[in-house]
């Protein structure tokens, strides 16, 4: 039996939305472990880069394709039958990639792969979202931001003990991700239900909360830009490989950092003044480092506090999220939220690798300033309107 949202006891909820961030956790790991050892392994199999970064695209696409579907699918299924279900297909996955002979059997491989992850993060942030009490939703969803980026740290970590060749990797990968099925297996009773009511297609929620949603597309895309072009960034600036790596360290540690902080927040003041306030902080953080020298200790600084500061608009976007919808919406949204995620995915690198090349290496970080600051006046437009409506 599925309690009810409002039935649920303190103790319970919880339990419940624990449940929820140790199994995403647990999938960060095993999603974590997986994508650096896709690419090693095509690498040696000798397939060009070209392929391997057309391959990796296929897994955004397949979010793409499959977010409009979550709403449904938890409608039909259940939402811990779901999550096992992707749990299973995404272990399934990951296996297949080792055993398949051929290339061409990677692409339906990491769409099926790409489907169960987009899964598992909207349903399970609709989990946490419709479960967390209001006057602390921005609390919770900063654990579970942190949690996230910890299971994500790890994944690298097993995958330099176990080394790129062999099985032991992936079966490793797959047994992480079943493991994160055995918190969901044992929240029962205690999942948060959509019952047949009214909902809205996922692309709706682009109008009706833009705030929220270009959140996730803003933050996709600098997320996947800052992790492919700036330790590059260093390199071209003179900087050793040791030291560029330190960079992505550093931009690592401050998404860490800030997200409770800036979560607690949230839970205090209009979580769009905050995301406001964030963007336009990046925005002017990305755009003044050009002029820092990047052998200081300031450029560090600076990396460590905007990509803080961007980090968080992903959970300061969620929790907007669940205060405004419930229900079969709250799902959608969630969906349409991980879908806009996956776009910035695949935009953000192009996007940043173009400027790199128009005006080499600054143009990078004036690609992402330029970002943060449409997002900030889109964020801006919308307070105004709204500030007009109630006057």
């Amino acid at each position: 039996m599925h309690a009810p949202h409002g039935s649920l006891g303190h103790m319970s909820r919880t339990a419940s939305i624990a449940a929820a961030i140790s199994a995403i956790t647990v999938v960060g790991v095993g999603i974590s472990l997986s994508i650096p050892l896709l690419a090693l392994e095509l690498e040696s199999r000798g397939i060009a880069n070209k392929w391997i970064g057309i391959n990796t695209a296929v897994a955004g696409i397949a979010t793409i394709f499959t977010a409009p579907f979550v709403p449904l699918l938890v409608r039909k299924m259940g939402l811990r039958a779901l999550l096992v279900g992707a749990i299973i297909l995404a272990a399934a996955s990951l296996v297949g990639f080792k055993a398949a002979p051929s290339f061409l059997m990677w692409f339906p491989l990491r769409f099926a792969f790409g489907a169960a992850l987009c899964i598992l993060f909207a349903v399970s942030e609709f989990w946490i979202n419709a479960l967390a009490p209001p006057n602390r939703r921005g609390l919770i969803m900063g654990i579970y931001a942190t949690a996230l980026s910890l299971g994500a740290a790890l994944g690298p970590t097993i995958l330099s003990v176990l080394g790129a060749s062999g099985w032991a990797p992936y079966l490793a990968g797959a047994v992480v991700l079943l493991l994160g099925a055995i918190p969901i297996l044992l929240a029962r009773g205690i999942t948060p239900r959509i019952h047949d009511d009214s909902h809205h297609g996922v692309l709706t929620f682009v109008r009706r909360s833009p705030s929220a949603v270009l959140a996730a597309l803003v933050f996709g895309a600098i997320e996947t830009a800052v992790m492919t072009f700036l330790p590059l960034y260093g390199l071209r600036l003179g900087l050793s490989e040791t030291s560029a790596a330190l960079l992505l360290t550093a931009a690592v540690l401050g998404n860490v950092a800030f997200q409770i902080p800036i979560g607690l927040i949230s839970d205090k003041v209009d979580r769009r003044v905050l995301l406001f306030c964030c963007s336009l902080a990046g925005a002017a953080g990305a755009f003044t480092l050009p002029f820092v020298p990047v052998s200081s200790p300031w450029f560090l600084a600076m990396i460590f506090l905007a990509t803080g500061v961007v980090g968080s608009l992903y959970t300061v976007g969620l929790a907007h999220l669940g205060e405004r919808f419930h229900g079969a919406d709250l799902a959608a949204a969630n969906a349409a939220f991980v879908m806009l995620y996956s776009v910035g995915l695949i935009a953000g690198p192009p996007l940043a690798g173009a400027g790199m090349d128009l005006y080499n290496p600054y143009g990078f970080a004036f690609v992402i300033s330029t970002m943060l600051a449409v997002y900030a006046a889109i964020v801006a437009g919308r307070l105004m309107t709204r500030g007009r409506r109630e006057a």
